[in-house]
Parts: structure tokens; C-alpha cells; sequence
């Protein structure tokens, strides 16, 4: 790949980023209200989004041998627990990450 290939795909990459973030702002402006559908839309999708990685993470989970379950299984429960006391996202994933990656070292 040539660097003038590179710079079309990141001018290309730039202006849709910059065109998707201003899109919502010319069609609301004006104080019209957002219509049902956006607003379900957005509450709704980030809980379909985890729902979705859960089970893609958990997919291939053999539950027929104690060694191959356990750490999904434990690093999920820690996942939701430091989700559901702390409410952040980051600590959520990386704590859950990093506790998996630990049970497979150890186990």
C-alpha cells in the first residue's frame, strides 16, 4: 500500500467519523423533539451490545471438563459484580479480562 493510499483511506475514515457525529445535529436541530424509536434505540442498544459479547464470549465454552468452564464462567461473575458496584465499564471489562487471563495461567 502506497502512502497516498493510506492518506485517501484516513481522509475517507475522517470525513465519515466527521460526518456520522454532525448527522444527528442537523436533522434534530430547531428543538424538535427525537422521535420514540431514537430514544428507545439509544437506551436499549448498549444492553443488546453487552447481551451480544456475552454470548459470543462464552460460545465456545466447553462445559464437559472443570479446567474449560471455570475461568469464563468466574471471570463473568467478576465482570457483573464490579459492574453492578462501581457502574463503570472500563473496571468492568479490564477487571473481568484480566481476572480470566489469570485463571488460565493458574488452571
Amino acid at each position: 500500500m502506497t502512502a497516498g493510499n493510506m492518506l485517501i483511506y484516513v481522509l475517507i475514515a475522517s470525513l465519515t467519523t466527521f460526518f456520522v457525529r454532525v448527522l444527528p445535529f442537523l436533522v434534530f436541530q430547531g428543538g424538535r423533539p427525537v422521535p420514540h424509536f431514537v430514544s428507545w434505540t439509544g437506551k436499549n442498544l448498549p444492553r443488546a451490545a453487552m447481551a451480544m459479547l456475552v454470548v459470543y464470549c462464552l460460545k465456545d465454552v466447553q462445559f464437559t471438563a472443570l479446567p474449560s468452564w471455570l475461568p469464563a464462567i468466574l471471570a463473568s461473575l467478576v465482570t457483573v459484580v464490579l459492574h453492578v458496584r462501581y457502574r463503570k465499564m472500563v473496571l468492568s471489562i479490564c477487571g473481568g479480562t484480566a481476572v480470566y487471563m489469570a485463571l488460565l495461567h493458574i488452571l
